[in-house]
């Protein structure tokens, strides 16, 4: 008597062991708050930097990624007037093809990737921004433990003038 049962648990044992893993997706309603949340904080982020008035800068940046070394860096990006005048890598010191960074080559830039991946609903989004100036200093999208991500960093920023550079 004990033998079927025996065999009927293993049975049933098995069949679940070989049952087909259900993944349930976020609810509507869990993204659209993640998605709100992510454009509320770009929306105020972006004020504070545009209330700065900062147009001469320089900072480095880092990615992490399945990419071309040219694209990880670290790389110095320096700003003059609102506009890319160098992208160096800051190991040594040859330039970069900007072209390449495009997306990443101001700060402006950087913040119309947060916008673009906001309303492109595709990606996971996390973004940290400078509580003084407004502007990213880590910007993860997607899953790079899926090799289907990028995390950012924006690091050593300096805001330059005429004869003195000023680090914030």
């Amino acid at each position: 008597m004990r033998l079927p049962i025996a065999i009927g648990t293993i049975l049933v044992a098995s069949l679940s062991l070989n049952a087909p893993v259900l993944s349930v997706p976020p609810t509507h309603g869990a993204k659209a708050e993640i998605t709100s949340s992510n454009l509320t904080q770009l929306r105020i982020n972006r004020r504070l930097w545009n209330k700065q008035k900062i147009s001469n800068y320089n900072y480095t940046l880092s990615n992490n990624c399945f990419c071309i070394p040219d694209f990880r860096g670290p790389l110095n990006i320096e700003v003059r007037n609102g506009i890319t005048k160098s992208i160096t890598n800051a190991q040594t010191g040859k330039p970069v093809d900007s072209e390449l960074l495009r997306q990443y080559s101001t700060v402006p830039k950087l913040f119309n990737l947060i916008r673009n991946t906001i309303n492109s609903g595709q990606s996971e989004l996390t973004v940290v921004y400078n509580p003084k100036l407004g502007y990213p200093t880590q910007i993860n999208i997607g899953n790079l433990a899926a090799d289907a991500g990028i995390f950012t960093t924006i690091s050593n920023f300096k805001v330059l003038h005429q004869g003195s550079d000023i680090k914030r």
